[in-house]
């Protein structure tokens, strides 16, 4: 009867983690199949709560891109946090919440995409790291635009690979 129960589970766990072992999955793979809902902003009313600019798929876009110039002119670095978004303006300030984990970043918009149907944001590796799905490549988000204060920052973000300069 153990023995049993020790097969059933293993078999269990063995085909939990093959759903769960997907490689990771930029913007240039293949899009999933998407509906004409995904290509619009969804908005969940939240008494007390900011209306989300939008809900939808991001994904992320790296070192095939590193160093090219960017749709601002400026040359992409994969450990910035900066973000390729359709409409919203060059130099607009995002915060992207990942739906599955909680975390969240704020990113500069400096390009332009993405380009593939159904996703609503491309971000930077190091964006895309900071909030935990670098492994996953897309990745359920909520955007809220943030509107610049012209306050000194409270804090810094640091990306992963790069040395701290001070704020003076």
């Amino acid at each position: 009867m153990r023995r049993r129960l020790a097969q059933g589970v293993a078999i269990a766990f063995l085909i939990v983690s093959l759903g769960a072992a997907q490689g990771p999955n930029n913007s240039e793979a293949t899009p999933a199949p998407s509906n004409s809902a995904q290509n619009k902003p969804k908005v969940q009313k939240q008494p007390g709560k900011s209306q989300p600019y939008q809900i939808g798929t991001a994904s992320w876009y790296g070192e095939y891109f590193d160093g090219k110039p960017t749709a601002s002119g400026e040359p992409y670095d994969m450990y910035d946090m900066t973000a390729a978004h359709l409409t919203l303006p060059l130099g607009s300030y995002v915060k992207v919440t990942n739906l599955r984990n909680g975390r969240a970043v704020v990113v500069r918009v400096n390009d332009r995409g993405p380009i593939i149907p159904g996703r609503i944001i491309d971000l930077s590796y190091g964006a895309a790291a900071a909030l935990g799905y670098d492994k996953r490549g897309l990745q359920r988000v909520r955007l809220d635009v943030v509107r610049p204060t012209h306050q000194k920052p409270a804090y810094q973000t640091v990306a992963y690979n790069r040395p701290i300069v001070e704020i003076p």
